[in-house]
């Protein structure tokens, strides 16, 4: 694997920010620095606020000193916002309009989690283009996790008194027809409301776009993420044609079949296994990684 010419494009929750802190380990930092440096391009590909990069991955970066050349991109909301970011700050967010929520509908979600789920969750105000409500910390994950049922189906009942079009919940099985204009998607710690047009493999098209200008296309990439959702971006790149495996960090939710191999790092889940494979990937710096594949 020639240290130069591979791309990462990295799922945030889940394989670097623990989901239990919601903050970066230190060694993921260096490791993602490290390899950085050594030309490895870096995108983060997120449901995540550009705020929240900056706050949890930009700055740890910068105190521990972005080198010189080196940039990082960031695609947050899952395509629906982006901005790059070097040892000076962040550049400008940039984000695409037509993807957004109307703000009367972010509202009376807002209403919603504070008349109901203040308990449980809280209104995620740095989003720009999706509606988001998160776990408090304080919340047990279980605990969480049923009362997510009962915002899910009430966040249905907002959107329909909006006149907003038809909606899914994303573990469903797909509508062939087409008919679908947004989604309410679930993770382990969050429920996204969103366009049906934002995803982790929109996130990686704006990746390609966003590094065309400043280095030659890696034709070989490493995508990250623990959800069935962030697989879409390893399928895009396998579709473009470029060479792709995908590094997931929370196997035990199940591991789809894939035209691409996938990786996993043992027993080892989220931020650690994220960090296992990033090690690696440095250890490669001065020889050939040995890759785990999915059991």
């Amino acid at each position: 694997m020639p240290s130069s010419r591979t791309g990462l494009l990295l799922d945030v929750d889940g394989p670097i920010a623990s989901p239990t802190t919601r903050t970066v380990p230190p060694q993921i930092i260096n490791d993602l620095l490290t390899l950085a440096a050594a030309g490895w391009p870096v995108v983060f590909n997120t449901g995540r606020s550009d705020q929240f990069i900056q706050e949890q991955v930009l700055a740890p970066m910068l105190a521990a000193g972005i080198p010189e050349g080196v940039r990082f991109f960031a695609i947050c909301e899952k395509g629906a916002a982006w901005f790059s970011f070097d040892g000076t700050g962040a550049g400008e967010v940039l984000v695409d309009l037509d993807l957004a929520l109307s703000l009367s509908f972010g509202d009376d979600i807002r209403d919603l989690v504070e008349e109901k789920y203040a308990h449980m969750m809280f209104f995620d105000e740095t989003k720009r283009a999706m509606v988001s409500v998160e776990q408090s910390l304080s919340a047990s994950s279980a605990d969480y996790l049923r009362a997510q049922k009962l915002f899910d189906a009430d966040a249905f009942d907002i959107l329909h008194s909006h006149d907003m079009g038809a909606c899914r919940l994303a573990r469903e099985e797909p509508d062939s027809s087409g008919n679908i204009d947004y989604r309410i998607d679930p993770t382990i710690i969050s429920s996204d409301i969103e366009s049906v047009r934002v995803g982790k493999d929109l996130g990686a098209e704006r990746a390609l776009k966003l590094l065309a200008p400043f280095t030659e296309i890696p034709l070989r990439w490493r995508t990250v993420g623990d959800s069935r959702t962030d697989y879409a971006m390893a399928d895009y790149l396998h579709e473009h044609g470029y060479g792709v495996a995908h590094v997931d960090v929370r196997p035990s939710d199940g591991v789809p079949a894939t035209p691409y191999p996938v990786l996993t790092e043992g027993n080892l889940i989220n931020e650690a296994a994220g960090a296992a494979f990033l090690a690696r990937c440095v250890a490669s710096l001065e020889g050939p990684p040995v890759e785990r594949p999915a059991p």
